[in-house]
Order: C-alpha cells, then sequence, then structure tokens
C-alpha cells in the first residue's frame, strides 16, 4: 500500500463519514484533518527513514497550518476520518487502527517519562468522541466508542460505549450494533442514572417509614 493509495481512501472515507462533503475539490481544499493526514502519512515515511528533524519540523508547520498535531511517530492505518480536528494530538507511539473517526479535542496522550510505548493503541472501527483523551499504553478495542469529554486510563474490551471521569464501560453491544456512528447527544450518563436509583431508593425508604409510623400510631389508638 503507497502513500498514494493511502491518501485517496483518506479522502474518501470524508463523503461515508461527512454528509456536508460536496466534492472531491472541496474535501481536498478545505478539510483540515485531510490535509493534517497527507502530511503525515509523509512526514511518517521520512521519519522510518531516520530523517528525525525534517519530520519532526514538518510536523510542527502542519500544527500550525490545521490546528492537528501528529508525532510522525505515531502509526495510523487506512480511511481514518477526523471531522474538524481543531486540538487533536497524537503521541509518538500511539496506534491508530483503520476506520477510525477522531472529533475535534481528542487526544492520544502518554503518561511515562521512559522512551517506551507510552501512548494508546486504538483498533479497527472505533470512535473517539469531542475532547476525549485516552492516556497511557492502553488499548481500545475494535468496534468501540468513547463518548465525548471521557478520560481513559485502562483497556477497553470490543464492542464498548464509554462515557465519563474516568471512563466507565456503560454499555457493551452484539456483533448486529457495530455500527461507526456515535450519537453525542444520547449517550448514557452513568451519574445520572446512579443518581435515579438513589432517589428511588430513599422514596421507597420514606413510603416504609411512613407506613410503619402509621401501623405503629393505629395500634396504640386500639383500645
Amino acid at each position: 500500500m503507497t502513500i498514494l493509495d493511502n491518501i485517496k481512501k483518506d479522502i474518501a472515507i470524508v463523503f461515508e463519514r461527512d454528509p456536508a462533503a460536496r466534492s472531491w475539490l472541496e474535501v481536498v481544499l478545505t478539510y483540515p484533518g485531510v490535509h493534517a493526514l497527507v502530511m503525515h502519512r509523509f512526514n511518517h515515511y521520512l521519519w522510518q527513514r531516520g530523517f528525525k528533524l525534517l519530520s519532526r519540523v514538518l510536523a510542527h508547520l502542519t500544527r500550525l497550518l490545521t490546528g492537528i498535531e501528529i508525532h510522525p511517530g505515531a502509526q495510523i492505518g487506512q480511511r481514518v476520518f477526523i471531522d474538524h480536528g481543531m486540538g487533536i494530538v497524537i503521541g509518538e507511539t500511539a496506534e491508530v487502527g483503520s476506520d477510525v473517526t477522531l472529533y475535534h479535542g481528542v487526544t492520544l496522550g502518554g503518561t511515562s517519562q521512559e522512551k517506551t510505548k507510552r501512548h494508546p493503541t486504538i483498533e479497527n472501527h472505533v470512535v473517539l468522541g469531542a475532547g476525549a483523551n485516552i492516556l497511557g499504553p492502553v488499548s481500545i478495542g475494535h468496534h468501540t466508542r468513547i463518548g465525548a469529554g471521557s478520560v481513559v486510563v485502562t483497556d477497553v474490551p470490543n464492542h464498548c460505549t464509554v462515557v465519563g471521569i474516568p471512563g466507565r464501560i456503560v454499555q457493551r453491544r452484539g456483533l448486529q450494533d457495530d455500527d461507526e456512528t456515535l450519537d453525542h447527544g444520547n449517550l448514557p450518563d452513568p451519574s445520572a442514572l446512579l443518581m435515579e436509583q438513589m432517589v428511588t431508593e430513599i422514596d421507597t425508604l420514606k413510603q416504609r417509614l411512613l407506613n410503619l409510623e402509621r401501623d405503629q400510631y393505629t395500634d396504640k389508638q386500639e383500645p
């Protein structure tokens, strides 16, 4: 698979993921996510061949132009879609699989100072919501969805939906549910669910207490 083949796939996937895309020319000229991926393909090629400084300088220029920071050492698969992209950061040892969608503000960051694998591995068909932070050498299983604003610091299995800080699995899906969309406005809220359960339990206990008090009052009134 050549760099040009990957670039063609990066452009083609936009039409599947973004209903606002109208033409190839529009995508090539106005989509910063495409620009960042195209430059990264070239920068990664240079990085692998020992041109470390040049690839870092070009990656820095790409960041200035697009608002998207991708270290040239990061490995990115095919048909990756970056929607808007402003504020995305992908670290040096990050691995991103194929058919992955990243919304703006996503961070694939490291938590270690050692020169080892310190950034996440994102498997195929994963959706990362706006502002999601995946930190450390964790693995996000295929067909998993990470909700907007979530912070994930542990491994996540396949076919899951994760939300919250820290990220918690709120849904496990079957193979039949493996679409690649993320409804940001309709994600489960574990905190809200917990509060609802607590309120329900409190109401139940209050009713039981009232019933006990009524029974005791009735017993006292009987001759």
